[in-house]
């Protein structure tokens, strides 16, 4: 069983849609990925932070999920970080209508003993300086470093962010932010400047598109699931990288041809994640469930041609 050290957001949200708004529920990036990660056998645990105000239930959930939530700090007199948002209604672009950083603002992360020697770590959408300091308390060096981030860190700490790519095998980005990272309209361009800022695989992400991989020469594409609704995007990147991430942490295998097969489950996972109003839908997936959905990609993608 591999080992999968996860850093990101354990949170809430506050979350509207055309289908409808919540009040506060679970949300965060270490959430999805984690949830998204839970349904290989792996190893996993969760480094983040929470306030007092974080409910019990929702850690017992995680705990659920066989992963380890000794990694989560608990500031008792703190408050939760809060993200509140609203979809338009081609439930591409959105508003952010409530950042409150709270206990983050001062999250210096703890990796627990036990998970210095993962295989894998995945560094969900965090300050640079943080994905950082977690790399420099691995006392072996990972089998593969995966890598989230935004156009919010290029904004403000955009040398920060190159440093932190320089040591990373994976970048997981969406075409936006892989254009304003490089200044490369093409993304064929844009991944091949990424590599030279150091990862080996660049994954850019396309939304309701897709999924693109790249490697050296080599290109790889997977689609997303065309589906008859969707009612919050809110974490499907991040339930996509923790897919990708956990497929490659259960399989041991980080060749080019293997991530393909992550890239394809972690489409398949956040195809679950946008069918209801945050974590929901994730809490609950069954295996069946999963592999009906991979074997729909499969159809979705695969024909037979004869070339005349």
């Amino acid at each position: 069983m591999g080992k999968l050290v996860i850093v990101g957001t354990v949170a809430y949200d506050a979350i509207e849609t055309p289908f409808g708004k919540t009040d506060k529920i679970l949300g965060g990036a270490g959430t999805y990925i984690g949830l998204s990660a839970s349904n290989f056998d792996v190893d996993s645990a969760i480094v983040s932070i929470v306030g007092g105000d974080f409910e019990q239930k929702y850690l017992d959930l995680l705990s659920s999920k066989n992963i380890d939530i000794s990694g989560i700090e608990i500031v008792k007199e703190g408050k939760t970080f809060f993200w509140s948002g609203k979809y338009h209604n081609d439930m591409n672009s959105r508003d952010t209508l409530i950042t409150e950083l709270n206990t983050l603002e001062d999250f210096n992360p703890v990796v627990p003993e036990d998970y210095k020697d993962a295989e894998v770590v995945m560094l969900g959408n965090l300050h640079p300086l943080v994905q950082s300091s977690v790399l420099d308390q691995m006392t072996v060096k990972p089998k593969l470093v995966v890598l989230d981030t935004m156009n919010f860190w290029m904004d403000i700490a955009l040398e920060d962010l190159k440093n932190v790519i320089k040591r990373i095998d994976v970048i997981t980005i969406n075409d936006e932010e892989a254009r304003q990272l490089t200044g490369e309209y093409s993304l064929v361009v844009a991944a091949k400047k990424i590599h030279e800022m150091g990862p080996k695989y660049v994954v850019i992400k396309k939304g309701e598109h897709g999924a693109l991989l790249f490697h050296n020469e080599q290109m790889f594409y997977a689609p997303a699931l065309p589906l008859a609704e969707v009612f919050d995007p809110t974490g499907a990147g991040d339930t996509f990288a923790g897919g990708f991430a956990g497929y490659l942490a259960k399989t041991g295998d980080v060749s080019f041809e293997n991530m393909k097969n992550a890239v394809v489950y972690g489409s398949a996972l956040a195809s679950f994640c946008v069918e209801k109003f945050g974590t929901e839908r994730m809490e609950n997936l069954s295996h069946s469930e999963v592999q009906q959905r991979l074997m729909q990609f499969k159809h979705l993608t695969q024909f037979e041609i004869e070339l005349t």
